[in-house]
């Protein structure tokens, strides 16, 4: 998923997600505030970064557990890329009505811009994250 979004900023001119910001949406949370019209706008926390970054490989890992969790260790000795893609596109809801609405990009990024570009953006980062699940799999020594 990082390579992803490094290669689309390179490629396509695409501006990725920025891991500071969503540390910064986290770190209000313990003080009650748990969404903002603009979290760009929002006070600064510190370490927001680190927490940002922390969270995303965090949840990450968390999905492939899912997907271990779904799959078994039958699918984890002889993936598939079909149930990789699956939970890949379906951790997507994540951002579209947790995040996006959190950070004030509204549901499905409908307060952005560009909300259809956004949505696809967010589909195909999911889909390719999907399709990391798989190679991982393949990649581990089970």
């Amino acid at each position: 998923m990082d390579l992803w979004g490094w290669l689309r900023k390179r490629v396509f001119g695409g501006k990725g997600l920025d891991y500071g910001l969503v540390g910064r949406w986290i770190a209000h949370m313990p003080h009650g505030r748990f969404r903002h019209d603009n979290i760009a706008a929002a006070p600064k926390k510190p370490g927001e970064r680190l927490i940002g970054w922390s969270a995303h490989y965090g949840i990450g890992i968390a999905f492939a557990g899912l997907l271990i969790g779904l799959g078994g260790a039958e699918w984890a000795a002889r993936p598939t890329l079909g149930p990789a893609l699956a939970v890949g596109i379906g951790t997507v809801a994540a951002p579209f009505f947790l995040m996006q609405p959190g950070m004030g990009a509204g549901i499905a990024a409908s307060r952005t811009p560009r909300p259809n570009a956004a949505r696809l953006q967010s589909l195909l980062t999911h889909a390719v994250f999907g399709l990391g699940l798989y190679v991982a799999a393949w990649a581990a020594p089970f």
